[in-house]
């Protein structure tokens, strides 16, 4: 039977909000997976925007070589907690973990939240 454990995210100190500070590949590391191939890592994510104006935000989910690699949303301005990634998941890798990484259009404005239920 599976078994679900509730973390932070691994970009994160201590449950804190991460700052997405790269503008361009390769973005600011939000959370990086296991290195075990049976582990499934169920990664919740939210963005808030604290800009007057809407920005753009691009998650590199698990790789940065190619654009199906990426997921793009617009974050309106002055907007909280905008559900990024609902549950998506990365699974163990025991060559290289996969890391999701955030870049945005402008830095400093977005904040990335959420946690990831660790699957085994």
């Amino acid at each position: 039977m599976a078994t679900f454990a509730k973390t932070i995210l691994s970009g994160s100190t201590d449950g804190k909000g991460i700052k997405v500070v790269a503008t361009a590949s390769t973005g600011t590391t939000i959370h990086t997976g296991s290195s075990t191939a049976t582990i499934l890592h169920e990664v919740w994510l939210y963005a808030m925007n604290t800009d007057t104006t809407a920005r753009k935000l691009t998650i590199q989910w698990g790789g940065t070589a190619s654009p199906d690699d990426e997921i793009e949303v617009t974050i309106p301005a002055e907007s909280g907690l905008v559900l990024i990634s609902p549950g998506l998941l990365i699974k163990g890798n025991a060559t290289a973990a996969l890391v999701v990484r955030a870049y945005a259009a402008t830095a400093n404005v977005i904040t990335i939240h959420g946690f990831v239920n660790t699957i085994t």
